[in-house]
């Protein structure tokens, strides 16, 4: 077949998915970018923004309702923000990074259910050798990874394949050492099927995110909310059921920063006094004479902090930057870090001077999760705290123990589906 018959193939595929009620909602982020047809040799893939799609490729893929589920998958990459949002997996491990993004949106496209305008065949379909296991329906790509990695398991190596079609949407591998090091597990098994890591290719996230300013990740990501917004309407016209991964980003964006500090000033509230003794120098200029405010020490803030590897530096210097700033104004006496995975492994207490933090801490820990230590902790050593502040990934245990009565918020970088036992949950996002 011609470049140009391919051209065309991915055109109609466009068209039908945009008319399609279950599908119309990712019209927007397929506008998004570009969407070319290549004559080199791969499957095809996205740098977050970008689609490609090799022809030799297509050529082998005869049915079209499998050509617009590959469409779609590459689609569901921008859309779910899983090459930004999952940097920390991709740079930790990014085979089993991508794999566990493949699943996701694999899911997705396997749930979907309806034909073609005016046709018979599916609108969708994904390909045998593709990557889905039901067992992951509605699960996160956090989720997906942590289990990836709990079951992955290392075998005697063989060299990888170009081109392989498993995922249905990645561009060759990019890993100079061809399928990671000797110390990477090599397979995963899932309910008794094994999938290769070695083997799965990796979509484009270098380019992505070493390529962007913080600005322009911002500008994108705000890009992909509005697509899926517009997407959104005009899918509910259509009467669509919207995914629960595609729900979740469509919800109310709320900016943690403000809830992090109209958090800490009100639980702090009411330990302001006036007196006559100062005279406000802001009202005196105005021949005013009001008293001025003495502040109080506020006691101490205890932060705690989840060390099980999932929040980067990245997320961790943004949210100590800001905490640092909130200290500069409130003025409390201690902040107590307390780093914690299955316990709290270790604690950093500082007296003023809270600028020093951001440079300062030292991560202590890094096991499992089972935040109930913290109120453990908190209540065994008497730690007479004005508020908590637990920021974690959101994927702990499923009964939590929380034995104080303090004042509590709940950075959550990932599990937006956590049950906090009291106190209030904000998702976290260093990008807003």
């Amino acid at each position: 077949m011609s470049l140009h018959k391919q051209e065309t193939r991915l055109k109609k595929a466009h068209i039908a998915l945009m008319k399609h009620p279950m599908t119309a909602l990712y019209s927007g982020v397929m506008l998004m970018g570009k969407s070319d047809v290549s004559e080199q040799s791969f499957t095809a893939y996205t740098d977050g923004v970008n689609k490609r799609y090799s022809a030799p490729y297509m050529e082998t893929i005869t049915s079209e309702a499998e050509l617009r589920g590959i469409v779609l998958h590459e689609n569901l990459h921008v859309a779910l923000k899983q090459l930004p949002r999952g940097k920390h997996l991709f740079k930790e491990n990014s085979k089993m990074a991508n794999l566990a993004a493949d699943f996701v949106v694999n899911d997705v496209i396997a749930n979907i259910d309806g034909k073609v305008i005016g046709g018979t065949e599916p609108i969708v379909s994904i390909g045998e050798s593709w990557v889905y296991d039901p067992m992951f329906h509605d699960w996160s790509m956090q989720e997906i990874y942590n289990y990836l990695k709990k079951h992955a398991k290392s075998k005697p190596r063989s060299k990888p394949q170009n081109g392989q079609d498993g995922s249905s949407g990645n561009k060759q591998s990019n890993d100079p050492q061809g399928g990671g090091s000797q110390d990477e597990p090599d397979v995963v098994e899932v309910n008794g099927k094994e999938y290769d890591i070695s083997k799965q290719d990796e979509h484009d996230w270098e380019s992505m995110l070493e390529g962007l300013s913080h600005e322009q990740l911002k500008d994108l990501n705000d890009g992909i909310d509005k697509a899926l917004r517009e997407g959104g309407i005009l899918a509910g016209r259509m009467g669509a059921k919207l995914p629960r991964v595609i729900g979740e980003l469509l919800e109310p964006k709320v900016d943690w920063r403000e809830v992090l500090r109209d958090f800490v000033t009100s639980s702090t509230r009411g330990k302001d006094e006036m007196t006559w003794r100062r005279m406000n120098r802001r009202q005196l200029a105005n021949d005013i004479y009001m008293p001025s405010v003495i502040n109080e020490t506020i006691g101490e803030v205890v932060v705690a902090i989840d060390t099980s590897g999932s929040i980067g530096s990245e997320e961790l210097s943004v949210f100590a930057t800001e905490l640092a700033s909130i200290c500069e104004v409130v003025e409390p006496e201690v902040v107590r870090i307390l780093w914690w995975d299955t316990q709290v492994a270790g604690q950093q207490v500082f007296n003023g001077n809270y600028q020093d933090i951001v440079k300062a801490l030292k991560p202590e820990g890094g096991g499992g999760t089972h935040v109930s230590c913290v109120s453990e902790y908190i209540e065994k050593e008497k730690i007479n705290a004005e508020c908590v502040i637990v920021f974690t990934d959101g994927y702990v245990e499923s009964d939590i123990k929380w034995g104080i009565n303090i004042p509590t918020l709940w950075l959550v970088t990932d599990n937006k589906a956590l049950e906090v036992p009291s106190g209030k949950k904000v998702t976290f996002d260093k990008d807003n």
